[in-house]
């Protein structure tokens, strides 16, 4: 059975808390599926404004919120210790109800939070590496009464985390995956398996995505997974829209952004997520997407 169609929305904690509030219960009032929410210390891209932590700001929406999924949009597991990361994210499934989308990556050597921080800067070789042990203890805590579990880079004891999570078995896991490494945990152990694509154009974008979903269904595959039972999610990214001014390039028109979206809905992605405009001016064009085509989009998939 395919999955329905989702439109998700990543609201960068990049302005005052009364803003960010505001865009949050904005998005959830246009009828978007899924709020994303970031993971750094700073705006890793150079943004010198405010900055709120990941958990702390999704708890605090979800008592703001009463419909919409929150969604780790993704949280680094350089950050912190599998074991709290998986206790924070119980917390949030109960605060929010069971809306929590646990989304999980390796983060970015280029972020400045390590250094920021004082905390290793893994290479990327090792943070994936590690990947698969980290993934796989917070997956057992959510999922089990009791874990024990010894690996090469984390341990756990006899951990136990009460009371048990509200979705069941434990709330989706979605996994961050670009590489040929990654696409295997993914496919390993991702309910939600989450990419975007950095190419220039995006016809080219089109093209790598192409290929990454023929790559994670070959590893499906290969450990007899069916691949439909995976979600896709692709985040549009618009590499020029910093240098025009924040104008993203999927928000010019509706026309324009129903013949972007299709082409990734085409290659079988079945959740869409968005950058919430950078751009002043394009916020109402984003409120007449919202209750113009994406209705639409989704009567037809």
């Amino acid at each position: 059975m395919p999955h329905s169609l989702r439109f998700s929305v990543l609201v960068l904690p990049n302005v005052p808390w009364d803003e960010f509030l505001r865009r949050c219960r904005q998005v959830e009032e246009l009828g978007f599926d899924t709020i994303g929410m970031a993971d750094h210390l700073v705006d890793w891209a150079g943004g010198t404004g405010p900055w709120f932590e990941l958990w702390t700001q999704l708890a605090a929406i979800a008592m703001a919120t009463t419909r919409i999924r929150l969604a780790t949009l993704v949280a680094q597991i350089p950050l912190r210790n599998p074991a709290l990361f998986a206790l924070q994210a119980l917390t949030a499934d109960h605060v929010s109800g069971g809306r929590l989308d646990l989304g999980i990556g390796t983060g970015l050597e280029i972020d400045p939070s390590y250094r920021m921080m004082g905390i290793d800067n893994w290479t990327a070789k090792e943070r994936v590496a590690r990947f698969g042990e980290y993934v796989e203890i917070v997956d057992r805590l959510l999922s089990h009464e009791e874990t024990t579990y010894q690996g090469c880079n984390y341990k756990v004891d006899a951990a136990a985390l009460r009371p048990r999570p509200v979705q069941s078995p434990r709330p989706p896991i979605m996994i961050a995956a670009m590489g040929p490494l990654m696409l295997r945990h993914a496919a390993k152990h991702a309910d939600i398996w989450n990419s975007l694509s950095f190419a220039r154009t995006f016809e080219a974008q089109i093209e790598e995505t192409r290929h990454r979903i023929a790559a994670i269904d070959a590893r499906c595959a290969a450990i007899g997974r069916d691949p439909a039972t995976l979600r896709r999610s692709y985040l549009m990214f618009d590499p020029t829209a910093r240098s025009s001014g924040g104008i993203i390039k999927y928000y010019e028109s509706e026309d324009t952004f129903a013949q972007m979206v299709r082409q990734v809905i085409g290659l079988g992605i079945s959740e869409v997520a968005l950058y919430y405009p950078m751009a002043d001016r394009q916020i109402p064009m984003f409120e007449r997407i919202a209750r113009n085509v994406l209705p639409a989009l989704k009567t037809a998939h």
